[in-house]
């Protein structure tokens, strides 16, 4: 009996030993550069004539971590074999997806037309104010009696030659190795439809001005010494300092607008390509120098928005990302807004790093509002509404909500709503601003808003 048993677990020893490594099998894969082993899938499957390598995306983190590994970095002795398909869950009439990229939360937003008092937990002799009760019930309480007018937040309307698409084997995988765009070479994070015969190559070279795309350096050299353009090929309606913006019609600069989408579906993820641009203005963002404007990022927007919508897409690029570029380019849409007498959003969802961006822009344009009131003559608290605060910021009023519903200011307090700025509120602040080195000068912005409803043709 004992021999029986044992003959039956070496075989099952070598069925495991036998199970195929392929396509959709979950594996530990160790993180480069790290003893850490996380979960994994494996997509793709590659040999030759050395060991096998495998293209793996990680579970619950993003797609610009997946990368090539070889067995070497994978524990084998854990694969666990693909499952079947499960049939897309529906909750509420929808269809949820499993996505490997946060999207924004959805929340019910609230709108005030009552002033909201303005209460700063130090006070003027030093001593502080008993701070109002918390806890969940009272945060309930606040999300649902801060106004009798309820708007919910609707599934986002998906437009323009970026939309959300679904995951398929192609466009999961990364087709471009390394991009050389002016004086960087970048590894690209995502998928973007680049011609094939490029996306062979080594490396994808990138004019920087006109953002053609070529196989080669020797390539590149002989473009660039037919290349007459050393902006982007449009009007420039912002310079101050080295700092310049550019505004491309998406019908007028064909080219050039397909071109900076395939660029930047190189680093957003949760957008896909259409080649109609004509429907969009595209605003650059570039450096000064004694070369040329080189591209620091940009955001496009639609020409008519039934949504009120001041931006389709946003990107910093890279290299200039963490150096407060991307908050510059949302204060830059938030001038157009002000400029068009209207209050904007970006369109939903936004990817990780846009609603990291825009929660902070959001932040520290509200809080630089509600610091700069001052007291009543009569001594009283200074109050504002919703409102004042989405007119004076051009920010719509249910991110303001938001914004401040995440800070933890709205309050409920002796029978009021109040706004309450806290001392961390206050310090996380300052510091915010220390750190802030650009910021647009509307003076400096020549620009005037076109009605794109009473034009015949774009």
């Amino acid at each position: 009996m004992a021999a029986a048993t044992t003959s039956k677990l070496e075989k099952n020893k070598m069925a495991n030993d036998k199970l195929e490594t392929s396509e959709g099998c979950r594996v530990p894969v160790k993180f480069k550069n790290t003893d850490e082993y996380r979960w994994a899938e494996i997509l793709s499957k590659k040999e030759g004539d050395g060991p096998p390598i495998y293209y793996i995306h990680y579970e619950d983190f993003n797609k610009r971590l997946d990368e090539w590994v070889g067995e070497d970095r994978m524990d084998l002795k854990k694969l666990e074999l693909p499952k079947k398909e499960a049939k897309t869950p529906v909750k509420d009439g929808k269809s949820t997806m499993n996505g490997s990229r946060p999207v924004t939360p959805e929340r019910d937003m609230v709108v005030s037309n009552e002033p909201l008092p303005i209460v700063s937990t130090p006070t003027q002799n030093g001593s502080a104010l008993k701070p109002p009760k918390s806890g969940v019930g009272r945060k309930r309480k606040v999300d649902e009696e801060i106004c009798d007018q309820v708007e919910e937040m609707k599934a986002p309307r998906q437009t323009g030659s970026m939309v959300v698409h679904h995951d398929d084997i192609v466009t999961r995988m990364k087709n471009v190795d390394m991009i050389e765009l002016g004086r960087h070479r970048i590894k690209p994070w995502y998928f973007s439809p680049y011609p094939q015969e490029l996306t062979s190559e080594p490396i994808v070279y990138i004019c920087e001005f006109c953002l053609k795309y070529v196989k080669s350096h020797k390539c590149l050299e002989r473009h660039l010494s037919k290349c007459v353009f050393r902006h982007p090929p449009g009007n420039e309606i912002y310079r101050k300092g080295n700092i310049s913006f550019f505004e491309i019609d998406g019908r007028k600069n064909k080219n050039y607008a397909q071109n900076l989408c395939l660029l930047a579906k190189l680093f957003l993820d949760h957008k896909t390509l259409y080649y109609d641009t004509d429907p969009f203005l595209f605003y650059i963002m570039c450096e000064l120098d004694t070369i040329g404007y080189h591209i620091i990022g940009y955001f496009s927007k639609e020409k008519e928005s039934s949504e009120d919508y001041n931006v389709a897409c946003i990107l910093t690029l890279p290299p200039y990302q963490k150096k407060g570029y991307g908050k510059v380019l949302i204060q830059f849409s938030y001038e157009l807004s002000k400029f068009e007498g209207k209050t904007g959003s970006p369109e939903k969802p936004l990817s990780d790093l846009g609603l990291l961006s825009y929660r902070s822009y959001w932040s520290q344009t509200i809080l630089d509002i509600l610091i700069s009131l001052k007291p009543t003559v009569s001594g009283e608290q200074p109050c504002m509404t919703i409102n004042e605060i989405s007119e004076m910021t051009s920010i719509k009023k249910e991110d303001v909500i938001s914004t401040l519903q995440h800070l933890n200011l709205i309050n409920y307090y002796k029978g009021q709503y109040i706004i309450q700025l806290t001392r961390d509120a206050l310090d996380s602040h300052s510091k915010a601003m220390a750190k802030k080195k650009i910021k647009i000068d509307p003076k400096c912005l020549h620009w005037q808003p076109k009605d794109w409803s009473k034009r015949g043709k774009w």
